[in-house]
């Protein structure tokens, strides 16, 4: 595995385990919750309320980014941490 990406577990209890991942934007701990953002947004929430809520990560539906606003535009604007303005993973 990568130094860029590795996996720790923290702890056990039976079939249950906390872990997190390391990534070169930060730490996830696991379980995680990870909400969509659907077109680099999540809906009906403010990015600092999903962060508030405990999201370590937020995932992007790369098919919506690609009907729009496209590759194109999102790779212009920095890529889509900078679009959003969401530096963790």
């Amino acid at each position: 595995m990568s130094e860029d990406f590795r996996f720790t577990l923290k702890a056990t209890d039976g079939n249950a385990r906390l872990g997190a991942i390391t990534m070169p934007r930060g730490e996830i701990r696991t379980p995680a919750f990870m909400p969509v953002g659907t077109a680099g947004t999540v809906k009906a929430m403010y990015l600092d309320q999903v962060r508030d809520l405990g999201a370590d990560i937020i995932l992007g539906n790369t098919y919506h980014l690609m009907l729009r606003p496209g590759a194109e535009r999102v790779a212009r604007l920095g890529g889509l941490h900078s679009l959003i303005r969401w530096p963790q993973p």
